[in-house]
């Protein structure tokens, strides 16, 4: 073989690397997540309360709101007696004879449903408004805008004082009105990114491909407006729980026959003078411990979802 056709036989090209794929991407945020102890810590306390509140009927020792399981001898027993069944009362009992750590259990269930509830509903509410006020601008978007500036001029609770003496007490009604709270601050977020989004190439592809405003607003800008809007949403499950035991401490919240962590408390703290500490003291700690394991996951998303952060 000569020198010139050595010369001319074209050269190796090196193939191109594949593009990174959606299920890589998520692999890589898992391991970013994880890497942070404190978030490790919070994401198992939140797995513990998930598995004690979805499975409270079977790893409570009573269900402490069913009559035919309660005995008024065993009230206000302190931590570590024996009830008139045999079981032993791990945090003591209160003034119905309530297991406090079966209370709290099933305090978890009320505590976290209307937190993630409520969540889900005024960040549907929310980003919906958001990107529709940053997508049509102008009019529409001065009116939401002043909306949401008005609102979130007043403080949370005093919003929902005023709803829930309107509606009652309830369930659903501190879910409604934590929702009417909420929604704003979901309606900022995404209005601010969707904003940035709606100028860039791809909303102008599909603008001139002319589809539907619907498409273009939930297919293409909303899902990219999504990062910041998780962040929000985990921090505001923690605000929604907090607010939630504020209400019912008050008691404008949820029943009694329902009670949350934040309803026990407020019925302990009658008898704390008295020395009956564990009746509200317990249920404030499994309150603390819930809504700092949240904030450590929020604050780690918020760095891993964001990564000029890290520096």
């Amino acid at each position: 073989m000569s020198d010139d056709t050595i010369d001319d036989a074209p050269l190796p090209v090196a193939a191109p690397a594949p593009p990174s794929r959606p299920t890589s991407l998520l692999k890589q945020r898992l391991r970013d997540l994880v890497r942070a102890p404190g978030a490790v810590a919070g994401l198992v306390v939140l797995a513990i309360a998930a598995f004690l509140a979805i499975f409270a009927p079977y790893v409570a020792a009573q269900n402490p709101y069913d009559l035919m399981q309660l005995d008024i001898m065993d009230n206000m027993l302190p931590p570590g007696s024996k009830l008139g069944n045999g079981a032993t009362a791990w945090l003591g009992t209160d003034d119905q004879g309530r297991d406090m750590l079966s209370a709290i259990i099933y305090g978890l269930r009320i505590s976290l449903g209307v937190g993630l509830i409520s969540v889900l509903a005024a960040s549907v509410i929310g980003s919906t408004v958001g990107v529709a006020a940053a997508f049509f601008g102008r009019k529409v978007d001065a009116v939401i805008m002043r909306i949401v500036d008005l609102q979130l001029s007043f403080p949370s609770i005093l919003i929902a004082l005023v709803l829930l003496s309107a509606f009652g007490r309830g369930v659903d009604k501190v879910i409604i009105a934590l929702v009417a709270i909420q929604w704003a601050y979901y309606a900022r977020t995404v209005r601010g990114s969707a904003l940035v989004e709606k100028n860039k190439d791809y909303v102008a592809a599909a603008s001139s491909l002319e589809l539907s405003t619907r498409r273009i607003l939930f297919n293409h800008l909303l899902p990219n407006c999504l990062p910041p809007l998780i962040v929000v949403a985990t921090v505001q499950v923690a605000h929604a729980i907090v607010l939630e035991a504020s209400l019912s401490f008050l008691g404008v919240g949820v029943p009694v026959t329902e009670p949350s962590l934040g309803m026990l408390i407020s019925t302990g703290y009658a008898y704390l003078q008295s020395g009956k500490y564990w009746i509200s003291t317990y249920p404030g700690v499994a309150l603390v411990v819930l809504i700092v394991a949240i904030n450590l996951v929020g604050d780690r998303l918020r760095v891993v979802l964001n990564p000029r952060l890290n520096g």
